[in-house]
């Protein structure tokens, strides 16, 4: 049996501050937030929708809150920067071969974002 404490090495509440990786993967972690504000909006919207007409012009007068349209302007932006951050790995994560030889890193990340504007497309025609 030995009697030696082991080494805890001491991490302090500022660490990611000190490396620009560190401090972009904070940013790019912290953009949840508004995401998830957005999320539980939604899931009440849809709730105030099965309750009734009244429920629901309450829950459209609170999303047309400035406070709410700023948030949910925030979520947008942190949810296409998750995007630009997801798509700009991809070609490092699952690089992608064609008859052998390896697709450009440009094709695969504008595929990926000509993806998303069809899909958004459809979105809008269909609403």
């Amino acid at each position: 049996m030995s009697n030696r404490k082991p080494y805890v090495r001491e991490m302090k509440r500022t660490w990611w501050m000190k490396s620009p990786f560190y401090r972009f993967y904070m940013l790019r972690e912290a953009t949840v937030l508004p995401m998830i504000f957005f999320t539980i909006c939604l899931t009440f919207g849809l709730g105030s929708l099965v309750r009734g007409a009244e429920s629901w012009d309450s829950w459209l007068h609170f999303m047309a809150n400035p406070i709410v349209i700023i948030i949910n302007i925030l979520a947008l932006l942190g949810s296409l920067f998750h995007a630009q951050t997801y798509f700009s790995m991809m070609p490092q994560v699952v690089p992608i071969q064609i008859k052998g030889k390896p697709v450009d890193k440009k094709v695969i990340v504008l595929g990926q974002w000509a993806v998303v504007a069809v899909i958004t497309v459809i979105a809008l025609i269909v609403v």
